[in-house]
């Protein structure tokens, strides 16, 4: 029996290190993870029209959401605050409250964040190339404030085929009876 043990501790060490060092399954530390998330350092990264500065940034974004839109962090799946929300509303930026992704276009995905198969309009978000961690991926961020927001995948469901894995650190969630009459869809 313990050499079965012996087999499996090097398959254990490296499911391990795979845990701790994927971008898609960080933990939340209270210090910045400038190392880790080097993301889409390209010369087709817009000027984005809403802008702070970094202490600016700190002050109104708790440190997760400060690492998740501006650090280009990612959740941890099955916990985060929206990934199984069914309510009725909108999502919206937490960075800058642009509106992003409706409930009627949200799924389960299965893979512990929120998904959505097509955001309200492709304008409010911008797709950026991430070849971080030796793959690559499209990375998503709000079009208003340039806030990382997660990533769109082509595994989605129809009619887009689509897939935008979202961070709910990223975004906050307002109730469609909480909407103004004249923003609601």
């Amino acid at each position: 029996m313990h050499k079965h043990i012996l087999y499996l501790l090097p398959v254990l060490l490296i499911g391990v290190f795979a845990f701790t060092a994927s971008p898609e399954i960080t933990t939340d530390h209270n210090h910045d993870h400038d190392h880790e998330f080097n993301h889409a350092k390209n010369d087709t990264v817009p000027d984005f029209p809403y802008k702070k500065t970094e202490a600016e940034w700190k002050e109104i974004l708790t440190p997760t959401q400060y690492r998740i839109l501006r650090k280009k962090g990612t959740e941890i799946p099955y916990t985060n605050e929206y990934f199984d929300n069914t309510e009725d509303g909108i999502y919206v930026c937490r960075g800058c409250g642009q509106e992003l992704y409706d409930s009627n276009h949200k799924y389960k995905s299965g893979t512990g964040w929120p998904s959505f198969w097509k955001p309200l309009e492709d304008s409010l978000v911008v797709e950026l190339e991430d070849r971080s961690f030796f793959m690559v991926r499209t990375e998503i961020v709000c079009s208003n404030c340039g806030g990382h927001l997660g990533h769109v995948f082509d595994d989605g469901p129809r009619p887009t085929g689509l897939r935008y894995c979202m961070n709910s650190a990223a975004m906050e969630f307002i109730a469609r009876n909480k909407i103004p009459d004249s923003e609601s869809n």
